[in-house]
């Protein structure tokens, strides 16, 4: 198979992985920009923990279908591009540019999750076959 056939097989699952992970950034943690300010004086957030593990679930869902249909370069590479790019434009605005910390640790943290994720799905996909 040429190359050129090859290519939209690994880039249209990671654009749309990475679409997928932007749109998934901005529907569960994008709206959410003010921090709480306890009684204490102490302040907590921007955000909840309910907001990331709803981001986190929705995203082990997206990669775990497409390492499931043997897209797993994709779900590792776009599900990691479309969270860091996220990421960066939601915090880029920051004005000490520690944001550039966190958003290495979210494209770390995205980039081994998913690979974890879809490293377990490869397995379990050679023990049991999947309808196509």
């Amino acid at each position: 198979m040429r190359l050129h056939k090859r290519v939209p097989r690994v880039v249209l699952p990671a654009l749309a992985l990475a679409a997928v992970s932007a749109a998934a950034w901005a529907a569960w943690l994008g709206w959410d920009q003010q921090y709480d300010v306890r009684a204490d004086g102490s302040t907590s957030g921007p955000y909840e923990a309910w907001q990331v593990g709803g981001l986190v679930l929705t995203l082990l869902v997206a990669v775990g279908w497409a390492a499931a249909r043997g897209h797993s370069a994709a779900a590792v590479g776009g599900t990691t591009a479309g969270l860091t790019l996220a990421a960066y434009v939601d915090w880029s605005g920051e004005a000490s540019g520690l944001f550039v910390v966190g958003v290495g640790l979210v494209m770390v943290g995205t980039f081994v999750a998913s690979a974890v994720v879809s490293a377990v799905i490869d397995v379990l996909r050679r023990d049991v076959p999947l309808a196509h």
